[in-house]
């Protein structure tokens, strides 16, 4: 379903209500997400912040004020899936992140009120995971073309080609990195869904705990210094600084 379409919302809603007939709805998932073409944020389109918004936080919400009325019935599981990035800042990802921040304190502000229903809610954190949401090369291409082809001439005079396209060997870097079985993140949204005290928070994946504690703990000289080293972009800079230099 395109959760950014009400009618489809409102089609899956109804579908749901025949099956269930009077009984209610013991969990709903939300997992729909995409993502953009990873580059500084100055040079995302709006139309991917907007994009971002649509699917991954504004969907879930309007998923969840669907499906709440089942779950408050059943006092039910509300499991949604956000990201490691929710949590924590990282270059490139201005919009995806964004998105799941709003979702994640979305997510935070529902458990609390609906504690007194009767209804867990629980939010995963995934780190990196290869699946289709990192899509095909071809795709990265049509969306690298479409930055390229909406940056304005003095923008693209500052940040200069190579520093432009040093992003395609971000997107090796990150699928290299991402693990290719998302068993730890299907084990949780069991355990979230199933067991008698589930966790409020779930954060499957190689360091993706690590990584969540240290954003919210460390000093933020400390943090930025840290992901510089391990995600910035090396001696690359954009052409106009290196002019000045």
């Amino acid at each position: 379903m395109d959760v950014t379409k009400p009618e489809q919302i409102k089609d899956a809603h109804h579908k749901v209500i025949e099956k269930m007939q009077d009984k209610g709805l013991w969990a709903v998932v939300n997992n729909a997400g995409i993502i953009h073409f990873p580059i500084d944020g100055e040079l995302i389109p709006m139309d991917d912040y907007k994009k971002c918004m649509a699917v991954n936080f504004f969907g879930a919400v309007e998923v969840t004020k669907a499906f709440l009325p089942l779950l408050r019935k059943s006092k039910g599981r509300l499991v949604t899936i956000s990201s490691m990035g929710g949590k924590v800042p990282l270059q490139r990802l201005a919009a995806y992140n964004s998105t799941k921040a709003a979702l994640t304190m979305f997510s935070s502000i529902i458990r609390q009120e609906l504690s007194k229903w009767g209804v867990k809610v629980s939010i995963i954190l995934p780190g990196g995971f290869r699946t289709s949401l990192m899509g095909t090369s071809d795709m990265w291409d049509k969306m690298e073309k479409n930055v390229l082809d909406q940056l304005p001439q003095e923008v693209q005079e500052d940040y200069g080609q190579d520093y432009l396209f040093l992003n395609k060997d971000f997107l090796r870097l990150m699928s290299a990195q991402s693990s290719p079985d998302f068993t730890p993140v299907l084990q949780d949204v069991q355990h979230a869904i199933s067991a008698k005290s589930p966790s409020p928070f779930y954060a499957p994946g190689k360091l993706a705990y690590l990584w969540v504690c240290f954003a919210s703990f460390s000093p933020t000289c400390l943090f930025d210094y840290i992901m510089q080293k391990t995600f910035g972009q090396g001696c690359i800079m954009p052409r106009a600084l290196s002019v000045a230099d």
